[in-house]
């Protein structure tokens, strides 16, 4: 009875060891849902929950990379190619232009943003990420007309929209150099844009609940993002017996 007594915390606190290293593991590379997403470099990040909002308050390509490009904390550009598949889907790329080709190549891709109008001055959109990314999955999220939007996103909600970018829409290599001009600016007069205090997939969870891809019927309206302010920090409590 004594052995006992004595060898059960020894017991718990080892398995809780071993779980919080098998934690760790999985924020080196292992699988995870971080919202925050590693950029190639693996030592900068970029939050994907931001270039939602900077799709939704875009008002056209342009606008959109020069916002992607103030986001992201690395030193390369980002591209993006804008295409309407019809005249109720876009899928909008985001991706390192590595061979400066203009094209956009698999291994290349950080994000894809798919918009369906889903009804008169209704839409729906979702991102998911690609490569070291392909763990970020945003719930499906509503878009309707009144909403403050910018133009990328509200013209499509026109009862008399034609889709633009047919002839799809793609970051031309020689406006990398003008995109670094302007996100050193920003950087410049916005000290805190960049955190050099977060290491790579670091940041909160996706609470799942909601999440859906095109097609389930589900709508990710409403899904919480990240954890509860009471669940941080939270100690694991030792066991007496």
């Amino acid at each position: 009875m004594t052995m006992t007594k004595t060898t059960l915390p020894v017991v718990l606190l080892t398995a809780l060891a071993v779980a919080t290293a098998g934690c760790d593991s999985a924020g080196n590379g292992g699988p995870s849902k971080d919202r925050w997403a590693t950029t190639e470099n693996t030592t900068v990040d970029l939050d994907l929950d931001k270039v939602n909002e900077a799709y939704k308050a875009a008002e056209g390509p342009e606008d959109f990379e020069r916002r992607v490009n103030e986001l992201y904390q690395g030193s390369e550009v980002i591209s993006v190619a804008v295409k309407d598949v019809d005249a109720k889907t876009q899928v909008v790329t985001g991706f390192f232009d590595k061979n400066g080709d203009g094209g956009v190549q698999d291994p290349e891709k950080v994000f894809t943003i798919r918009r369906d109008v889903s009804g008169e001055g209704a839409a729906q959109m979702q991102t998911s990420g690609f490569g070291p990314y392909a763990y970020y999955s945003s719930p499906v999220m509503s878009l309707a007309s009144g909403m403050l939007l910018g133009a990328m996103v509200s013209s499509a909600l026109r009862p008399n929209y034609v889709p633009v970018y047919t002839q799809p829409y793609t970051t031309p290599p020689g406006r990398a150099p003008d995109l670094r001009s302007q996100r050193d600016a920003y950087r410049a007069s916005n000290p805190s844009a960049v955190d050099h205090s977060k290491s790579s997939q670091t940041g909160r969870r996706y609470n799942n609940t909601g999440s859906s891809r095109f097609g389930s019927g589900k709508s990710g309206a409403g899904s919480r993002f990240g954890v509860r302010r009471s669940e941080r920090g939270r100690r694991p409590e030792r066991l007496v017996a």
